[in-house]
C-alpha cells in the first residue's frame, strides 16, 4: 500500500510562512472551526521557531462544513482578507476565536486585522470561493480525510502532530536531506 502524496505541489500562490527555499515543506489542510487544527496551529508556530530557516509551512483550506458549519465562510473570509495582504493575521485571529465564527464575528475580525471590509465583501464570491474549493479538492485528491492533515515534503504524515514526535520526525527527514 502506497503512502498518499500531495496532489497539488506547493506554489507561489500558496499561503506560506518560512523561507521559500527551505528543505522541509510542511503543508497542512486545516479547518478554522476544528479544535485539533487550533491545537496544531500552536505546534506549527513552535516548529517554525525551532527549525527557523529549514522549514516552510503552507496552510490550505479543508473546511469540513458538515460538522463545522462556520468553517467554509471563515475560510472564504481569510482568503478575501488575504487578497489585501493580511491572510496570516486573519488566520491567527480565526484560530484564536474559533468558537465564535458567525458572520458578524468574521466582519469584526476582518476590521480588527485592518482589512477593508467593503472590499472583502465584494470579493467573497469570486477568487476566495474558488480558492477554498480548489484547496478542498486538492485535499481530497491528496488523500486527506480529516483535519488537520499534514504533508511533509509531499508525503502525507500520519504520525502524531504533537510537538515532540513531529519535531523528531522532521529532524529525521532533515537529516536524510543533509546526507
Amino acid at each position: 500500500m502506497s503512502i498518499p502524496s500531495l496532489a497539488s505541489p506547493v506554489s507561489v500562490d500558496d499561503h506560506s510562512r518560512g523561507p521559500d527555499d527551505a528543505p522541509l515543506i510542511v503543508v497542512e489542510y486545516g479547518d478554522y472551526q476544528c479544535y485539533f487544527c487550533d491545537a496544531a496551529n500552536i505546534v506549527v508556530a513552535e516548529l517554525l521557531n525551532h527549525f527557523r530557516e529549514s522549514l516552510r509551512f503552507v496552510f490550505r483550506n479543508f473546511p469540513l462544513a458538515d460538522i463545522h458549519p462556520h468553517a467554509k465562510n471563515a475560510a472564504k473570509v481569510a482568503e478575501a482578507v488575504g487578497l489585501q495582504g493580511k491572510f496570516w493575521e486573519m488566520h491567527d485571529v480565526l484560530f484564536d476565536n474559533q468558537w465564535q465564527l458567525d458572520d458578524d464575528a468574521l466582519f469584526r475580525y476582518a476590521t480588527q486585522v485592518g482589512a477593508d471590509v467593503d472590499q472583502m465583501i465584494a470579493e467573497l464570491g469570486s477568487r476566495p470561493l474558488r480558492r477554498v474549493e480548489s484547496d478542498f479538492e486538492s485535499a481530497l485528491r491528496s488523500g486527506a480525510n480529516a483535519t488537520p492533515t499534514f504533508f511533509v515534503n509531499g508525503v502525507r504524515y500520519d504520525g502524531s502532530w504533537e510537538y515532540e514526535p513531529f519535531t523528531d520526525y522532521l529532524q529525521r527527514v532533515l537529516d536524510q536531506i543533509d546526507r
